[in-house]
């Protein structure tokens, strides 16, 4: 354990740092299920709607750090290959 005060705040700091990212791409995850059941329903408006909510999040994780931006783009990519539906 650290006995310097800031370093005793800097480890504070990290461990919530590290929740609040976890919060980040688990929501993601979530948001990105909703995304693919809403896909599978085949309910357009659900689909459009999930997908806007999904590309949102993964900008504000990546804006904050959370998520890698290439990481983000690749997650951004996936999801709008689901939104988009099957191939023709």
């Amino acid at each position: 354990m650290p006995n310097i005060r800031q370093q005793k705040k800097r480890v504070r700091i990290a461990a919530e740092e590290r929740l609040e990212n976890l919060r980040y791409r688990s929501s993601i995850k979530t948001l990105a299920k909703r995304l693919a059941t809403a896909a599978e329903s085949g309910d357009t408006a659900a689909v459009e709607e999930e997908h806007r909510a999904l590309a949102k999040l993964i900008d504000r994780a990546v804006a904050r750090g959370a998520l890698h931006r290439n990481a983000g783009a690749r997650k951004k990519s996936q999801a709008a290959r689901l939104a988009a539906g099957p191939r023709a």
